[in-house]
């Protein structure tokens, strides 16, 4: 393996699941440009994510659908004149 490629710095910081808003605090060297002010009264920098362990399926057993950016609406407007021939 090759020596002196992992960072060095990692600092603490704190990441929100977008979808439910649960927060952690673990170590990254990820850039964020947000912070946060947690119950434990520290600042941390802030970093949100679609989907967390508290949120997603196989996790949690339940199904979930993610429509980002409305694509599913984008596929039955495209697509409504086919889907209308194909149910006569």
């Amino acid at each position: 393996m090759k020596k002196d490629i992992h960072p060095k710095k990692y600092r603490l910081v704190a990441f929100r699941d977008m979808s439910n808003g649960f927060t952690f605090v673990t170590k990254s060297t990820a850039a964020s440009k947000e912070t946060v002010k947690l119950e434990d009264g520290i600042e941390y920098p802030l970093l949100k994510l679609e989907i967390s362990s508290t949120s997603h399926p196989f996790y949690t057993g339940k199904m979930k659908l993610v429509d980002t950016a409305g694509r599913v609406d984008k596929f039955m407007s495209r697509y409504k004149t086919h889907l209308d021939k194909k149910k006569k």
